[in-house]
């Protein structure tokens, strides 16, 4: 026990720069996933039941298609756009780039399942009422859909803590690229193992945070 709290105690400074890494490139993606992911969703599903084929299959084609792709092949692939709009493909910032295009696809379907699993009434009220697409938005699809909306970003965010744990090949570091390096490739398993243990207790806090949030905005409760 001694030796495993001495080993903990000497690479704490390592695990707190991984955690640091981890929570900045989890920030930065959870961002852009929300306000752009929220949108997009929304436009799907308005798009949808428009019948404005041509906009909803633009729109779907991109979530298809990032959604469907290897993330590490995803990862790889972005290289280039990456170093155009950062000007380097490496490090903790870089790494989000890939995230938030994968968490705004996700965060996307997810937002447009969760309006059409909304009454028909909500639409049919909305327009008996002359709303515009503003008031129908907002008054009306994210007042009644709030809830399923906090639940599908929570399971975005638990989606790409896993995801980032990759993300050292591009050299993101973070706590996977912390556990490879520093536990399992010099055989230190009860540091693997501790950062496994921190990850859990990580999901397990976010996801009981969405399931509160979620639960408090339930309109029908």
């Amino acid at each position: 026990m001694n030796e495993y709290i001495e080993e903990v105690a000497y690479y704490f400074p390592e695990m707190q720069l991984a955690v640091s890494q981890t929570v900045r490139m989890m920030s930065i993606s959870m961002i852009f996933t929300f306000i752009i992911g929220l949108p997009l969703g929304i436009f799907l599903y308005l798009t949808r039941q428009k019948k404005q084929q041509v906009r909803y299959s633009l729109l779907n084609t991109y979530v298809n298609i990032v959604r469907s792709f290897p993330f590490l092949l995803f990862v790889v692939a972005l290289i280039p756009f990456t170093r155009f709009l950062l000007g380097t493909a490496f490090g903790t910032t870089a790494a989000s780039v890939p995230l938030a295009f994968v968490g705004i696809a996700m965060f996307g379907r997810l937002v447009e399942q969760v309006l059409l699993d909304l009454p028909k009434e909500v639409m049919e009220l909305a327009e008996s009422l002359g709303a515009t697409w503003w008031q129908l938005i907002w008054e009306f699809l994210l007042v009644e859909a709030r809830s399923g909306i906090i639940l599908s970003f929570t399971s975005v965010t638990i989606s790409l803590v896993s995801y980032s744990t990759v993300m050292g090949i591009v050299g993101g570091g973070g706590v996977g690229d912390f556990a490879i390096r520093y536990g399992y490739q010099t055989y230190r398993y009860s540091i693997m193992y501790t950062t496994i243990v921190l990850m859990i207790l990580t999901v397990a806090i976010v996801q009981w945070s969405g399931n509160s949030l979620s639960r408090i905005l339930d309109k029908r409760k």
